[in-house]
Order: structure tokens, then sequence, then C-alpha cells
């Protein structure tokens, strides 16, 4: 874990440590909370203040509007919070944001999303082109005669953690002749019910698929219950992203579904607040950027990455 600065520190000088406090308030600036990785990593932030026992944690939901993530961030500022954590999810850049984080002088740390344009302090999360190269090589070894690989976006169409992924996977299968890619035309939102409507639809028109790949575990499990409740659960094979609890225990379980790349949000959101506590101590050296391991997970390994007091 990252180095976390002790409740003494005498390097901040504003908001709660310079108010008399023994420690930090820290923002979390969230675009949503709707899905699952998105509020686990909200709650692992706030279990990880609460470890520290010298930070105070703000947490904001926009609910998906960039207008409303604007306004709650200038909330924070004017709460005078020492740094502020953004999970931005599907948005792909927030200048309003970031100019007015920038313009009271406070440090941001971005968690899982980069941002396309814009300055910010400090950035952790996966290799989301990696997790997808990854997936892919575990297909090509699973199914050596090739096939027919389904997979379901995320969306919108210009969402880069979703592309990075799905790139990944496409750059492995797509090299060899035996493999077919079929991309639903429709996007699953990255919730269970979208997956869920997108597998339907694939399957009404490809009852030939041998595997799925979805960009995030979440819209997997949904497919997994379309493969299923369609008697093909023994002819497809289903890989997914992030490592939530369910995907878990449906690998350990044996059943189709097969594997994911671990970008766990209890991880992400523990470091983001530990690297916020660091840069507030005044730490030297800190990283621009941290890319966090996204190890394969498969029946052989899924058991060490269960985490039974986790948030996702």
């Amino acid at each position: 874990m990252l180095t976390a600065c002790s409740s003494g520190s005498e390097e901040p000088a504003t908001g709660a440590a310079a108010s008399g406090d023994a420690g930090y308030t820290i923002g979390v600036a969230n675009f949503m909370l709707s899905g699952p990785y998105f509020s686990g990593m909200d709650k692992a932030i706030a279990a990880q203040a609460q470890k520290k026992g010298n930070v105070e944690i703000i947490s904001t939901d926009a609910n998906g509007d960039a207008a409303k993530l604007a306004s709650n961030v200038e909330d924070l500022l004017t709460k005078n919070v020492d740094a502020v954590i953004i999970s931005g999810g599907p948005l792909e850049s927030a200048p309003a944001v970031l100019n007015s984080i920038k313009a009271a002088g406070k440090p941001v740390v971005l968690v899982d999303r980069k941002f396309q344009t814009g300055e910010y302090t400090s950035w952790i999360g996966p290799d989301n082109e990696a997790i997808g190269r990854q997936n892919g090589e575990y297909l090509s070894t699973a199914l050596p005669d090739g096939g027919k690989v389904a997979i379901i976006k995320g969306g919108p169409a210009d969402n880069s953690i979703g592309l990075a992924r799905t790139n990944g996977v496409k750059s492995v299968l797509s090299a060899d002749s035996k493999f077919t890619l079929v991309e639903a035309p429709d996007f699953g939102n990255w919730g269970s019910d979208g997956g869920l409507t997108v597998m339907e639809s694939l399957l009404a028109t490809n009852k030939d698929i041998k595997a799925v790949f979805c960009e995030n575990d979440a819209m997997c499990l949904g497919a997994q219950r379309a493969i299923a409740d369609a008697g093909l659960a023994d002819g497809i094979i289903i890989a997914g992203v992030d490592g939530q609890a369910e995907a878990l225990k449906a690998i350990l379980d044996g059943t189709n579904y097969k594997v994911t790349g671990l970008n766990d949000a209890d991880i992400i959101g523990a470091k983001g607040l530990d690297r916020a506590v660091e840069i507030l101590g005044g730490a030297a050296n800190v990283e621009k950027d941290t890319v966090v391991p996204s190890p394969m997970v498969t029946k052989d390994n899924a058991a060490q990455f269960q985490n039974p007091d986790g948030s996702f």
C-alpha cells in the first residue's frame, strides 16, 4: 500500500489540518454511483479513511450529470476540503472541474478514469488494453479451434476505458483467422440488466457463439443469465473485467464464467485515498501516474482475490 502521512504532519496549511484538527478533510466527487464498481470504490475510499482515523470524507454523487459534477466540486471547495478525489466513471473529460480545483490550489487525485484533458495531481488505475489482451489470449487458448466471439460494450461510443479493453481483445483474436468477432450494436450500459438484454439480442441471430467478452463483469453476469436461459451454458464461455465478487464466485464455482481481469474497486479506491493523504503530507516524488497491476483471474487463482470484507 502507498505510504500515508501521520496525523502530526506540519505540511498542509489549509482546510481541516490548518483549522486545528489533527487530520484532513477529503472530498470525493463521483460522476455516478449507480453501478456496483463505482459505488464499491466510493465505499472503499471511505473505509480506508476510517482505518486512518484522521481523515474525514465528504462524498457526492452527480448521477451521471457533468454539470452536477462541477457543481458538487464547487460545493466541496466551499467546504474548504484539503484535497479532491474524482471517480469519473464513463466521463471522458471534466475541464471545468479540474480548473476549479486548480484555481483553489488543491490537489486532485483521479481514480480509475484518467481524463483526456486537463491538469491533475495524480492518477491511479489499470492498463485497460493490457487487461483486454490477456482476456484475448485466454480465449485463444481455451478455443483452439476458434469460433465466433461476441463483444458487449458498455458505452458510450467514445468511452476510452471500454475501447481500450475491447481493442486489447481484438488485437489478439483478430490476428487469428479461426476467430470471428461480433460486436453487439447496442450498449450494455455497464450493468447486469443491460448485459442480459444485449446478450439476448445477440443469441437471437448468433446461435453459434462460442464465447462472449464484456467490458466489465456486471454486464457479463447479465449475459450469463441470458445464456443460461437459452440453454447454451455448456457451449459458451464468458470473459469479463474487474473482479466483481459475483464474477469471482461464478469462476470458482466452475460455471461457464471462466476468466476476468482484476480491476478491483476496493484496491484502487484505497490506493486513491492513500495517495491523497500522501500528497497532503508533503511526500517527495509522488508518482504522477500509477498503473495498478491487473492479473488474469481464473479458477486456479480466484480464491486469493476474494475479499469477504470488500465493497465490490
